[in-house]
């Protein structure tokens, strides 16, 4: 499977069934999350992708994979965060949260296919550590935009580092699941 367009479905299918997964067992309950701590549950899964990378070992048993799936997985949850607000209980059926994962899963796809055309699919030549990396430095940008309370001059807000956290932990994902 070479089309990128049909890796990136396949990997989001993947990711989506987990996060339909814990909506059963769990409910919608990162509806109380705050977007900053949603911005600190992307942060713990990035560094220790970055941990285990550096260190080469990890100690608990689950890979890198795994916490590039949660990255998608709060990605989608910041985002829906930013929508709808913080509740103080999970205030939307598994249907409704379904429905909006779904929305925000296509417009990454949207913007990856609107990037890989102009950037020509430069990500394949990547590595994966780079995309740590990159997440993680989105992650420092939105904690700032989040301290200065989304008051920026001239950056993209909170959402657009989102979205760009997801497609790098898809690429990475998509690395690990077909190879370079």
């Amino acid at each position: 499977m070479k089309d990128t367009k049909q890796q990136f479905e396949y990997i989001i299918a993947q990711c989506r069934d987990l996060f339909a997964k814990k909506l059963h067992d769990y409910g919608a309950a990162w509806r109380i999350l705050r977007p900053s701590s949603v911005t600190d549950q992307i942060f713990i899964k990035a560094n220790r992708i970055r941990s285990i990378e550096t260190k080469g070992v990890s100690m608990v048993d689950e890979g890198i994979r795994s916490e590039f799936i949660a990255i998608v997985n709060y990605g989608i949850v910041g985002l829906i965060q930013l929508e709808l607000g913080y509740a103080e209980n999970s205030d939307i059926d598994n249907t409704q949260a379904l429905a909006l994962y779904d929305k925000y899963a296509k417009e990454a796809l949207d913007l990856m296919l609107a990037k890989n055309h102009d950037y020509d699919e430069a990500w394949r030549s990547m590595r994966i550590t780079s995309y740590t990396d990159l997440i993680l430095t989105k992650i420092h940008r939105t904690k700032q935009i989040e301290s200065l309370q989304g008051n920026t001059l001239v950056s993209e807000g909170i959402d657009a580092n989102y979205m760009d956290m997801i497609n790098y932990a898809v690429f990475g994902l998509i690395k690990i699941e077909f190879g370079e």
